[in-house]
C-alpha cells in the first residue's frame, strides 16, 4: 500500500513565509543600522581630537635638532593622523642639506615615527678665523664654530671645490678607526701631482699621500707606524709605495765646531 503524500495547503504556508521574510528584513535592518552607526562613529572620530597625532618619535638625529625635524615635517598636535602622507613628509625633511635619508611610518593608534640618516661630517675648514663643517659630499655647512668639533680632521689649503669634494669622498670611505688618528690634512698640489696632500697625525707623524688613492692606501698606516720605535720621527709615504722616511739629522753650525776645537786646544795647553 502506497504511503499517502502529505499535502500542505498554500494557506498553511503563508504564515511561515511571512515569518522568514520578517526575519530577513530584521537582519538587513540591523546590518544597515550597524553600518550607519559605524559611519557616524568614524565621522565623529575623524572630527574629534582622538584622531590627531599625539606623539612624534624621531630617531637617528645627531647634528640636526629634533625640533627642526618636527618643523620640517609640518606635523602638529592638530594634524589628523590619517591625513599624514609619509611621502610628502619624507620629501620635506630631505630638503635639509644635512639629511640624506628619511623614513616616516604611522604607528597605531596615534604615533608618527620619523627615522633620519644624516650626512657625515668628515672635516672642518677654517674661514675668517672660524671653522665650517664639511659634509661627506664636500658641501660646506653655513655654520661657523669657534673651535672644530673634534670628531673630524681640519682641512687646510683646499681652495678648489673639486679637490675638496674628492677629498671628502675619500674620507667617507676611510674607516673611523683610521680617520680618528688624523689631526690635519693640507692640500699641497704640485705641477706633476695636483692631488698631493700632507697629513699631520695625532701621534706626531707626518704622512704624504695622494687624494686619488687615499682611502685605499691609508689603512696601511697603523702597520707601518707599529714597526717604528717611539723616538723615530719622520714622514710616512703612501703616495707612491709605502715606506717611512726619517727626518734628517740637524747639522751643526760652523761656529759650534770651531768653538769645540778651541776648547780642545785650551785643554791641551
Amino acid at each position: 500500500m502506497e504511503e499517502k503524500k502529505k499535502v500542505v495547503s498554500i494557506e498553511d504556508r503563508i504564515p511561515k513565509l511571512k515569518q522568514v521574510r520578517k526575519k530577513k528584513a530584521n537582519r538587513r535592518l540591523v546590518q544597515y543600522l550597524s553600518v550607519l552607526f559605524l559611519l557616524i562613529a568614524i565621522v565623529v572620530y575623524l572630527q574629534s581630537p582622538l584622531s590627531h597625532v599625539h606623539n612624534i618619535k624621531i630617531e637617528g638625529e645627531n647634528y640636526v635638532s629634533s625640533e627642526k625635524i618636527k618643523e620640517l615635517s609640518g606635523i602638529t598636535d592638530t594634524t589628523n593622523f590619517w591625513k599624514v602622507d609619509p611621502a610628502d613628509i619624507e620629501a620635506s625633511i630631505s630638503s635639509h642639506n644635512q639629511i640624506i635619508n628619511v623614513e616616516v611610518k604611522r604607528n597605531l593608534p596615534s604615533t608618527i615615527r620619523i627615522e633620519v640618516e644624516e650626512a657625515e661630517r668628515i672635516g672642518y675648514v677654517q674661514v675668517d678665523g672660524k671653522f665650517q663643517p664639511i659634509l661627506e659630499n664636500g658641501t660646506k655647512l653655513d655654520v661657523q664654530m669657534a673651535i672644530p668639533g673634534g670628531d673630524a680632521p681640519i682641512l687646510k689649503g683646499f681652495t678648489k671645490a673639486t679637490y675638496l669634494k674628492e677629498m671628502s669622498k675619500e674620507l667617507k670611505q676611510l674607516p673611523n678607526s683610521i680617520a680618528s688618528l688624523i689631526s690635519e690634512i693640507h692640500w699641497i698640489p704640485k705641477e706633476d701631482n695636483p692631488y698631493l696632500i700632507t697629513l699631520y697625525m695625532n701621534e706626531g707623524y707626518e704622512v704624504q699621500a695622494s687624494i686619488r688613492t687615499f682611502s685605499s692606501k691609508m689603512p696601511a698606516y697603523p702597520s707601518i707606524v707599529s714597526q717604528l720605535s717611539e723616538d723615530q720621527e719622520g714622514i710616512v709615504h703612501i703616495d707612491v709605495g709605502a715606506y717611512f722616511e726619517a727626518y734628517p739629522e740637524p747639522k751643526k753650525e760652523e761656529g759650534d765646531t770651531e768653538g769645540d776645537g778651541a776648547e780642545e786646544n785650551e785643554d791641551e795647553s
